[in-house]
């Protein structure tokens, strides 16, 4: 009745590991996306768990027989699309450590090295993107919870009893207003929509022809909502907007924000991470004035999905607006430490930052740096490519990895282009040699390429342009 015997768990956990070192040895072998249709996973699952128990040999043969056939490979050099997530080396070994000891970070009591690892490893971070020390981070899931919880924070800092008496019902409470830009990431909606915000709520500013918010603009918007009796109370900049990596002008924005005392939240998910490249510091620039920021080393720091950083200067705000603690959770260190359940609504709290520390440690900051900047003079390099070629045409500025293009041989109608360029996307993405995304811009449809995979190299940006200009011109 117990668990898997000691010698049964290590062989198997030798031959798993070998699975996956051969697995991203040889993963250019298999094509990017999965060749099958839906369902076809779900046929190969049987409709009952079984009574019995099985072999592990049997369920490791069947990651072959069963799961491949699925997978995306997202650590697939081939794979160029949305913002690439890929896992090194010394990720995968963190995560496979946070599942032995499968520690709950709620409290300090219920596990004192999770909370203290994380704290430490948010005071390197905060080093490594050149932060003052007035800044405090956390760890969360994903940048969706990370503005969330920033936009909670924002609107707890307006102490209009949104803790105490709720939003429904009340006939004592101003509307309240987000603003962002019209390129910010829809997980900025949906936070505003989870705290009775509503679509109604938040403004969309204007972009100008690099897609960045004109803060001209977001002025005009605060004074009108203010002259109809709203309150404004919180404004998203994005550092790397997610269709073309824009970065919103954070210093004039925070001129505003100040100005009228309103939350200002910095969504650096994707381009966060560059601030630690000495030639990429511009990126940095005012992030020193925002209340909060959000940065993914999911999303370009080759770690496992999934680890979002959320750094605020005001994370007493923050406490205030989740801290509740029920009498079986006190503990007699609560006054001498930080639980970390005080500042987010989840209460477990996986070991996420034993991936900081593996993979720091082990690439070490200047390592990181250099693997960014090369990446970012292959984006360049790409770029350049599609500028030179005739038929085909640059969409958005490159300010770091990710390359908006679309083909056009001209002597085409706007419609006929977008219906071109989307069968190019359809036929590019089913050689299964590269995988690209797209996104709209002024009703153009843009092919999106992003540079970002640790397994990157030269040759894999030459063959995916040569593959592209091939199957467009043919």
């Amino acid at each position: 009745m117990n668990d898997m015997p000691k010698e049964e768990f290590r062989k198997a956990g030798h031959q798993l590991i070998d699975w996956i070192a051969d697995y991203l040895n040889n993963i250019e072998k298999f094509p990017v996306l999965p060749k099958v249709k839906p369902g076809d996973i779900t046929k190969r699952i049987p409709q009952t768990p079984p009574v019995n128990g099985e072999e592990i040999e049997k369920v490791l043969s069947d990651i072959d027989k069963v799961l491949l056939d699925g997978i995306t490979h997202w650590n697939h050099p081939g794979f160029m699309a949305y913002f690439n997530t890929t896992s090194s080396g010394p990720g995968i070994l963190a995560e496979l450590l946070t599942a032995a000891f499968t520690s709950n970070g709620m409290l300090w009591k219920t596990s004192p090295t999770v909370t203290e690892m994380e704290k430490s490893m948010m005071n390197w971070f905060r080093q490594m993107v050149g932060l003052p020390e007035n800044y405090w981070g956390i760890i969360y899931d994903t940048a969706s919870t990370s503005s969330m919880h920033a936009i909670a924070s924002a609107r707890e800092q307006l102490n209009l009893g949104f803790r105490e008496k709720g939003v429904a019902g009340r006939k004592d409470l101003p509307k309240i207003i987000l603003y962002c830009s019209e390129q910010a990431h829809s997980s900025i909606d949906k936070g505003a929509l989870l705290l009775g915000v509503g679509l109604d709520g938040i403004r969309k500013i204007p972009v100008n022809e690099k897609f960045e918010m004109i803060p001209e603009k977001l002025e005009e918007a605060i004074n009108e909502d203010i002259k109809k009796g709203y309150k404004p109370f919180c404004v998203v900049a994005t550092v790397g907007t997610t269709s073309t990596t824009s970065v919103d002008p954070v210093e004039q924005i925070a001129d505003i924000a100040e100005k009228y005392n309103i939350w200002f939240h910095i969504d650096a998910a994707y381009a966060g991470v560059t601030a630690m490249v000495p030639e990429m510091r511009w990126v940095s620039k005012g992030w020193e004035r925002a209340d909060s920021i959000v940065i993914n080393p999911h999303k370009w720091m080759f770690t496992p999905l999934d680890l979002s950083i959320l750094l605020t200067r005001k994370k007493d705000i923050l406490k205030r607006a989740f801290s509740l603690v029920p009498e079986y959770l006190k503990t007699a260190q609560d006054s001498e430490v930080e639980n970390f359940m005080d500042y987010g609504y989840q209460l477990g709290r996986r070991f996420r930052s034993l991936k900081l520390w593996f993979i720091i440690r082990y690439f070490g900051v200047e390592g990181i740096a250099n693997r960014l900047k090369q990446q970012i003079s292959w984006a360049k390099e790409f770029s350049s490519w599609i500028s030179d070629a005739k038929d085909f045409e640059l969409v958005a500025p490159v300010p770091f990895s990710t390359v908006c293009f679309r083909y056009n041989p001209g002597n085409k109608t706007e419609d006929e282009l977008n219906k071109i360029n989307e069968e190019l996307l359809e036929k590019i993405n089913t050689t299964g040699k590269i995988f690209l995304s797209h996104t709209k811009l002024y009703g153009k449809f843009v092919i999106r390429l992003t540079i970002g995979g640790i397994r990157h190299e030269r040759r894999h940006i030459q063959n995916a342009w040569e593959l592209i200009k091939t199957i467009a011109r043919g």
